[in-house]
């Protein structure tokens, strides 16, 4: 990836988050006076289980079919077509222009918590695949943990024991009836409405043994103007109802990132929309979708972020492909909107 960059002109640096975990920042810099404008892309994909071949790149029918090809190597491949079609024009940006291929989005995004730190920009565009839509707004993910700790004993001893898998029942009733009144909430208009899942379920070390402990590992989407703070308190309140019999309830969040939403009006926003408009000859839709990416991370840095990537199917399944011709559009849209938020040497930036 290095290699490649440097080829279109750009400093490079390797960022290595965490050892075996590289990030790769290439920086064009512009001649001063325009916006800095990152196009973000991870390079890690999910496993391979069950598929067949996964690395042996295959195209057919204008789509091309592997492991990560639409999660998300054609959009990484859309950045660097963009980077070379702006180099090969002669066209110099005011502002920077700044590719970086980010590390470990798929487990805890450290590769653009590190990019940030070391890459700072006015504006980002996250080339996750949108189907060549305008994304302005994400949900977020609180993994929250409800433990209950009894007290083991025989199963012939019920006056000793105290049974912390009957107490987690109990709680995930409750957590039953918070799942049905987040559906029943008025949607966000973009992403829809909050929910929740029980991810994991574990208690007990025997048939004949109270359970000591049990835990349940609770995924709950939050909408933006939500928070994980939000979301615990709420399942903790529901916890202050059961009927424990003597087993201790409490719960914590594990892991929590954040929603997204983008300001509609802003430059970046319209410099994306205008440049897809003139690649694609029509309008871009503008959507927003339930799952998490590293836009979020942008935004809450203070960085003007917005979505847009190609078209395909099958992220994290057997079968994963990327349409090649929205790749090419994906790279202009891309060009054109860099020229739009940077602006060109010797001028200022139009949108």
């Amino acid at each position: 990836m290095g290699e490649i960059l440097g080829s279109l002109g750009m400093g490079v640096e390797v960022v290595e988050s965490e050892p075996g975990r590289p990030s790769v920042i290439g920086r064009r810099p512009g001649t001063g006076g325009g916006r800095s404008l990152m196009w973000n892309g991870h390079l890690d994909t999910v496993g391979v289980d069950d598929m067949e071949h996964p690395f042996d790149a295959r195209i057919e029918g204008g789509r091309l079919y592997g492991r990560g090809s639409y999660d998300m190597k054609g959009s990484i491949a859309a950045c660097l077509a963009g980077a070379k079609a702006l180099g090969d024009a002669g066209i110099e940006l005011a502002g920077d222009l700044v590719v970086a291929a980010v590390a470990d989005e798929e487990v805890a995004s450290l590769g653009t918590s590190a990019v940030i730190a070391r890459a700072r920009t006015d504006g980002a565009i996250v080339t996750e695949p949108t189907e060549l839509a305008v994304c302005l707004a994400h949900k977020g993910f609180a993994w929250i943990e409800i433990e209950a700790e009894g007290r083991a004993a025989h199963g012939s001893r019920p006056d000793l024991g105290v049974d912390a898998n009957l107490a987690i029942g109990r709680a995930l009733a409750e957590v039953a009836g918070l799942e049905r009144e987040l559906a029943g909430r008025p949607p966000h208009p973009r992403v829809g409405p909050p929910s929740l899942h029980v991810g994991t379920l574990a208690g007990g070390t025997g048939w004949s043994t109270y359970a000591a402990r049990a835990v349940a590992g609770v995924e709950r989407r939050t909408i933006p103007g939500e928070t994980a703070e939000d979301a615990l308190a709420e399942i903790e309140a529901r916890l202050e109802r059961v009927g424990s019999a003597g087993a201790k309830l409490a719960a914590r969040v594990a892991l929590a990132r954040e929603p997204f939403e983008a300001a509609e009006s802003g430059p970046l926003v319209r410099a994306l929309a205008d440049g897809a408009r003139e690649a694609l000859g029509r309008e871009a839709e503008r959507i927003g979708v339930a799952y998490w990416m590293d836009a979020a991370l942008l935004g809450a840095a203070g960085i003007e972020t917005a979505v847009f990537g190609p078209a395909g199917a099958g992220a994290h399944e057997v079968v994963e492909w990327v349409d090649l011709e929205s790749v090419e559009r994906t790279a202009e849209t891309l060009a054109r909107a860099a020229i739009a938020y940077c602006g060109l040497a010797g001028g200022v930036p139009r949108a």
